[in-house]
């Protein structure tokens, strides 16, 4: 027997989901340094239990609303947007969870309204305690962000004087205000795209990833993809100029947007211009965006050359991983060559993404947006930094042009792993917070499956 699904008990779940997250956040998550607790300490535990308990329960609402859209009954678009602000409300006044990187935005805002020069520049040379608050791996290394997101952390900067909590709620607005932009979008690409626009939505925005990096880490990915698919929208009627100009200005929070304006130039093609115009048009708006925005911003273009600023030592992409271990096996070898293995394996890893790339899009070309968001993901999954939000580059614009349901049962599997793989703190885990992460969930299975039995005893009772 079916366990019974509604709209309501899928915002209810999912908002106890979050509810939980956001109060375990309060002793596990991305504090401030100083009230970060020692990961032994009590508080800390339950905290962390708490959060992988909230993490489950939004896993499980999420996959039911799922279940829900993909019904004889689905709900409008509309209906979608009330759930998706019930979850998101919680995480609102929580602390930074899965990661540091908005203390890192704010320090860098601060630079550049200091007039520092952020990309010769690590978060260290700004000093003071919000320089602290960077993690260390990134103290003494460049921004790679565009002047455009620059200069909204600068502007954020001045507006709250320094202030660590306000500026991190402005942070969290601004990443809420890119996660609108999506949320906005994605209807209307769904229905270019021949899609269901409540399974885009399900899936592009309601999707975990989106609430628990996005919008709890305040991640500035948000702001580049609301630029992206915004920018997209305007491209599929009228204004292809100002498509182009608002995903360059996508590009210039974060470069990977770049390939946007691939899609732009097929949709004005597709749209009866010659390809030759379309092409120079994007061109010209793409470079002028370029120059007038990093005039405005008086940062310069040195963010081109802090572009590889997140491979650092510890990163796990693929083509890292398999560079250690080339690396390894040539140390036992004895071989001069082993200092070379993960330069190799990134250089290849490059490599494949941009033949990857022509390979979509001489395939896929008729459907632009689909054929972007699967180039976004070979360059997250072949490039030589990942984190668990950048699936979502690829994922925003799947959501919205899949071609089948399998696509998007794929994507879903993508997410219930990346959500369990981040601690709220945003740390490496040792074995007793593996532990304890894991009790947390656990326990929200249990509970889940109790509910379960409950919700089926009735009905059973009665078919007797």
């Amino acid at each position: 027997m079916a366990f019974p699904v509604d709209l309501r008990r899928c915002q209810i779940l999912g908002l106890a989901g979050t509810a939980f997250l956001a109060a375990g956040g309060e002793t596990a998550g991305a504090l401030p340094v100083a009230d970060l607790l020692h990961p032994d300490s009590a508080r800390a535990a339950l905290g962390l239990v708490g959060a992988y308990f909230g993490v489950v329960l939004l896993i499980a609402a999420w996959v039911l609303l799922g279940r829900l859209v993909r019904g004889p009954r689905p709900p409008a678009p509309r209906a979608l947007l009330p759930v998706l602000a019930a979850w998101a409300a919680p995480l609102l006044l929580a602390p930074p969870l899965f990661s540091r990187d908005v203390y890192s935005y704010l320090a860098q805002g601060a630079m550049v309204d200091a007039h520092m020069d952020v990309y010769a520049h690590g978060p260290s040379r700004l000093g003071g305690p919000l320089a602290d608050e960077v993690a260390p791996l990134w103290r003494h290394t460049g921004a790679p962000y565009g002047p455009v997101f620059l200069a909204v952390a600068a502007a954020l900067s001045a507006l709250t004087r320094g202030e660590l909590p306000a500026g991190l709620f402005g942070m969290r607005l601004v990443a809420l205000a890119g996660v609108t932009l999506m949320a906005a979008a994605l209807p209307r690409l769904a229905r270019h795209s021949g899609a269901d626009p409540s399974a885009a939505l399900w899936l592009g925005a309601l999707n975990p990833l989106v609430l628990l990096h996005l919008v709890a880490g305040a991640h500035n990915d948000a702001v580049m993809l609301g630029l992206l698919g915004t920018g997209l929208v305007a491209a599929l009627g009228r204004w292809q100029f100002l498509g182009a100009v608002l995903v360059t200005l996508a590009a210039l929070v974060k470069a990977p947007a770049v390939l946007g304006l691939a899609a732009v130039v097929v949709l004005q093609v597709r749209a009866g211009r010659h390809p030759a115009k379309a092409l120079v048009s994007t061109t010209v708006a793409a470079a002028a965006t370029t120059v007038a925005a990093t005039a405005a911003a008086g940062t310069g273009y040195g963010w081109v050359g802090a572009l590889n600023t997140p491979v650092s030592s510890g990163n796990w992409a693929l083509t890292t991983l398999l560079g250690r271990a080339t690396q390894a096996l040539l140390e036992h070898l004895g071989s001069d060559l082993a200092p070379l293995a993960i330069p190799a394996w990134h250089a290849l890893g490059i490599l494949t993404a941009v033949v990857a790339i022509v390979l979509i899009w001489l395939r896929l070309r008729p459907r632009p947006v689909y054929a972007l968001g699967l180039s976004l993901l070979a360059v997250a999954a072949l490039g030589p930094a990942i984190r668990p939000w950048y699936a979502l580059w690829g994922l925003f614009l799947i959501a919205a042009a899949a071609p089948s349901t399998s696509v998007r049962h794929r994507m879903t599997a993508v997410t219930g792993v990346l959500a369990l793989c981040v601690l709220p703190g945003g740390g490496q885990a040792d074995t007793g917070q593996l532990v304890l992460a894991v009790s947390g969930g656990a326990l929200a299975v249990v509970v889940l499956f109790q509910a379960h039995q409950a919700e089926l005893a009735p009905a059973l009772g009665r078919a007797a």
